[in-house]
């Protein structure tokens, strides 16, 4: 984590997270951070380098994210973002050091699933924040390890077809129909679900806001 001198908090006076992902979303309104939560979701390119590792890969789009949000906000006002911290998030699937995107389609899905049954692979979520004042920067990651049971191609067939899996990393989602492919995680559950609420209260600490 690259760390930064905590900011007083007083001069903060908003919180804005920069995703559409209603988990996310969901996700901050447990926090009660006693400040205003405002939603934005900016339209970023998600293409990566080839060289960059999981956690590179991570960091580097949340980054992306919460920087294409500060220019939304600015764009839309001079001070639509004054005193504020933005904060960014992306999670992807790893499986034998493979990134498993978003599905194409529902035989993109049976496909993956059909790789990722029986076996443990990796869940990487990464979170940048920035606080607007100055234009500071932390950006860190976190890894769960997640171990899927055994599935007959008539299962993976049936959950397909739910339409549960066409939007998600790894064609899954841990907090929905999801969870019962699971049989178990080493790490953060919420790291799963895309949005680690351990690691993003450390980092806000850096900017002086307490979660608790």
């Amino acid at each position: 984590m690259d760390s930064v001198s905590v900011t007083d908090r007083s001069t903060i006076r908003k919180v804005v997270l920069a995703s559409a992902s209603p988990r996310r979303q969901a996700l901050m309104q447990t926090l009660a951070l006693r400040l205003p939560l405002e939603i934005v979701a900016p339209d970023v390119d998600e293409s990566t380098q080839p060289e960059w590792t999981p956690s590179e890969v991570v960091e580097q789009l949340a980054l992306k994210k919460a920087r294409a949000a500060r220019e939304l906000l600015q764009a839309q006002d001079d001070n639509a973002c004054e005193a504020a911290v933005i904060i960014g998030a992306d999670t992807i699937v790893v499986l034998d050091g493979e990134i498993m995107g978003k599905p194409k389609d529902s035989e993109d899905a049976i496909r993956t699933l059909q790789r990722l049954q029986g076996r443990m692979h990796e869940v990487y979520s990464g979170i940048a924040c920035i606080h607007t004042a100055d234009d500071r920067e932390i950006v860190s990651y976190r890894v769960t390890r997640v171990h899927m049971k055994p599935l007959d191609s008539i299962r993976i067939g049936r959950y397909v077809a739910s339409g549960e899996p066409l939007d998600k990393a790894g064609s899954y989602a841990i907090q929905g129909l999801g969870a019962v492919l699971v049989d178990g995680i080493d790490g953060c559950y919420f790291n799963v679900v895309g949005l680690s609420l351990s690691l993003l209260s450390e980092l806000l600490l850096e900017f002086g806001i307490e979660v608790i």
